[in-house]
């Protein structure tokens, strides 16, 4: 059932047992596989890398100097408000990486599906993991220096990467990381992505409390691990993120997998400029990257909009 935040009342409309029925309908029948990054083999990989460099290789739709993939964190950034401590989290982040992995396809051609990132198996030395491979991976941590937020990337398939904005604002740059520079011991820490914590996070029942755990927890906290570029609302400058939002997808399927009862629950605060309450009739907005959408076409990952698994 949907319901509100517990303190407040529900608006009757979102009790409407025929949305509820028709969000339950199984109208995807051939839902795509998403895989963990190191699940995919050498070639699909290499496919992977390389659409999301030519992604960057199209024009952008906003801006006459900029490139397609620079569309991405101009979006994201102008969302930041809207969804940043809110109902829509989650959802937002589930249509934006659809929209993404739409675009490697219809921009890009390319063939395979969006990957995730599961940072649980890499929690005791993140900065070790397979995803920053300079071969097989997006390379690893910026230029050593002492830059205290992050240094170029001077490895790997992006190490070359320029970049068109940021904070909404034209300044050309280099992709960026600095692990763990905000650290008093300089290293990348993984105590908020361990098995333990996201096992705890799964055990709230209440949507919008899940959601807000996820957020404070390990979408935080990997924000200021990786440093960087990652470190701000344009996260999505770094290839990496949409990984890491697609683990965090990944984590609310499991959820809703897990809690049958509570699969469409969508509760909180309508965004983070309201009071209102969340609805499922609510709109996601694209900012012209998509269609705007309502949160009922994607509260479903095989709803028919979306059409995947993990």
């Amino acid at each position: 059932m949907v319901t509100g935040p517990e303190s407040e009342p529900q608006p009757q409309s979102d009790q409407d047992p025929t949305l509820i029925a028709e969000l339950l309908q199984p109208i995807c029948k051939t839902p795509s596989q998403r895989q963990e990054w190191r699940q995919l083999n050498a070639t699909e990989k290499t496919g992977y890398i390389d659409a999301v460099k030519c992604l960057h290789s199209q024009p952008s739709a906003r801006h006459p100097y900029g490139q397609l993939s620079d569309d991405f964190p101009w979006a994201y950034r102008s969302n930041a408000h809207f969804a940043s401590d809110a109902a829509p989290f989650l959802p937002w982040h589930r249509y934006f990486i659809h929209v993404y992995e739409t675009a490697l396809k219809e921009s890009c051609g390319y063939t395979g599906h969006l990957p995730y990132w599961d940072w649980t198996l890499d929690w005791e030395d993140p900065a070790k993991s397979a995803i920053w491979d300079p071969e097989t991976g997006f390379g690893g941590d910026g230029a050593s220096n002492n830059m205290k937020i992050g240094s170029c990337v001077d490895s790997g398939p992006f190490s070359d990467y320029q970049i068109l904005y940021s904070d909404l604002a034209i300044k050309p740059h280099c992709l960026s990381r600095g692990f763990g520079r905000h650290n008093e011991s300089g290293v990348f820490e993984g105590k908020w992505f361990s098995p333990e914590v996201v096992k705890q996070i799964s055990l709230e029942h209440n949507f919008f409390n899940f959601s807000m755990a996820l957020k404070a927890g390990p979408y935080n906290n990997m924000s200021n691990q990786v440093g960087g570029d990652f470190l701000s609302f344009d996260a999505p400058n770094d290839p990496v993120s949409f990984l890491h939002y697609a683990q965090l997808d990944r984590l609310w399927w499991m959820w809703q997998k897990d809690h049958p009862q509570n699969s469409t629950e969508y509760n909180g605060p309508k965004n983070g400029d309201s009071n209102a309450m969340a609805s499922l009739l609510d709109v996601l907005p694209m900012y012209g990257l998509s269609r705007d959408t309502p949160v009922s076409d994607v509260i479903d990952t095989q709803s028919g909009l979306l059409c995947y698994k993990y």
